[in-house]
C-alpha cells in the first residue's frame, strides 16, 4: 500500500467482562498488514467488574480508556471522541480479525466511489467444527448474517465495520441511549444520507457462536430491547390502550411460530442434514418464546437488559 492510500486508522473495540477473548483479538490486531505507525486500538472498558489495564497495556498501538454510562454504542461514542483516525474501524473483543483485514477494509472504503460505509464479512465458528450444538447451528445461521444486512437491510453490524471521521462528522455518531440495535439506527441514517453501503466478503473477522441457552437468552433479549428502543425512535406506536396491545403481544407469542421455525431450518442451505435442521428448528421455537417474553416486559416499562 502506498502513503496515499493508508490513512492513520483507529480501531475501536468496546469491551464488558470479556479480557480473555479481548486479549486473542489484541494478538489479532497486532499482526495486522497494515503498516504499524498507521493505526491506533482504542479499548473502552464499559463497566467490566476486572480492569482490562493489564491485558491492553502489552499491545504497542493498544490504549484503554473508560465509558461509565452502560452500553456498547455509549463506549462506541468515547471511543470516536477521542479517535485520531481519518479512518474508523469497529470490531468487537469477541471477534478475532484477519491479518489483512484492515488493509482490505480501508482500501474498499477508499476505492468505492460516494461509500459511506464498509461491512465487512463476519464468520461464525464452533468450538467443536465437527459437532456444533443446536444453539450453536442456530446462532450461525441467524444472527451476524453481514451480507444480507447490507444489501436488503441498509446497515453494517459494528463487530465489522469501517467508515470517515468525515462521514461520522456528516451523520453523527451512535444513539448512546440504545443497548441494542444502535449499528441499524447508525447505517440506515448513511443510506438515508445517500451514502453507498458497500459489503466486503474479503474483509473478515471470526466470530464464535454462541454455544449455550443462556448465551443465546441474553443475545435475544438484548435485541428485543433494541428493536422496541428503535421502535419507539420511529413512533412506531398507536392510540391503542396498553392492556390491549399487551393481549394482543401475548395471543400473538403463544402460537407456536411453526412458519418461521420451518423457514430457518428446513428451507435453509447452510445447514447439512435433517439432524442440523431439527436442532435448529427447535431452538427457534425457543427463542420465539424469549423474544415475546421480553416484548411484554418492555412494554410494562422495564429497562432493555445489555
Amino acid at each position: 500500500m502506498s502513503n496515499i492510500s493508508t490513512p492513520f486508522v483507529s480501531v475501536i473495540i468496546p469491551v464488558f467482562n470479556d479480557n480473555k477473548r479481548l486479549k486473542i483479538c489484541l494478538e489479532a490486531l497486532e499482526k495486522q498488514t497494515y503498516p504499524k505507525n498507521l493505526y491506533e486500538v482504542i479499548v473502552i472498558d464499559n463497566g467490566s467488574d476486572e480492569s482490562i489495564e493489564k491485558v491492553v497495556e502489552p499491545f504497542e498501538q493498544a490504549f484503554a480508556t473508560y465509558e461509565s454510562q452502560l452500553g456498547s454504542y455509549a463506549a462506541r461514542n468515547k471511543g470516536l471522541s477521542i479517535a485520531k483516525g481519518e479512518v474508523v474501524a469497529f470490531t468487537d473483543s469477541d471477534c478475532i480479525p484477519t491479518q489483512n483485514w484492515l488493509e482490505t477494509g480501508v482500501n474498499h472504503l477508499l476505492s468505492i466511489p460516494n461509500c459511506g460505509l464498509v461491512a465487512g464479512k463476519i464468520e461464525i465458528f464452533f468450538k467443536n467444527p465437527n459437532r456444533p450444538t443446536a444453539v450453536e447451528l442456530y446462532d450461525s445461521v441467524t444472527f451476524l448474517q453481514q451480507k444480507r444486512y447490507v444489501e436488503e437491510e441498509k446497515y453494517g453490524a459494528t463487530a465489522n465495520l469501517f467508515t470517515t471521521k468525515k462521514i461520522l462528522d456528516q451523520v453523527g455518531v451512535f444513539d448512546s441511549q440504545l443497548k441494542s440495535g444502535g449499528d441499524v439506527e447508525w447505517g440506515r441514517r448513511v443510506y438515508s444520507y445517500g451514502y453507498l453501503l458497500f459489503y466486503a466478503d474479503n474483509s473478515k473477522v471470526l466470530h464464535p457462536a454462541r454455544s449455550s441457552l443462556e448465551q443465546l437468552y441474553k443475545k435475544v433479549t438484548r435485541r428485543s430491547g433494541g428493536i422496541y428502543q428503535l421502535n419507539q425512535l420511529n413512533k412506531d406506536n398507536t392510540s391503542i390502550p396498553l392492556l390491549i396491545k399487551l393481549i394482543i403481544n401475548m395471543l400473538s407469542g403463544l402460537r407456536p411460530p411453526l412458519r418461521s421455525a420451518v423457514r430457518k431450518s428446513y428451507f435453509n442451505k447452510k445447514l447439512k442434514d435433517n439432524e442440523q435442521k431439527i436442532k435448529v428448528f427447535m431452538i427457534a421455537m425457543i427463542v420465539h418464546y424469549f423474544d415475546s417474553f421480553e416484548s411484554i416486559r418492555m412494554q410494562l416499562g422495564a429497562t432493555p437488559k445489555r
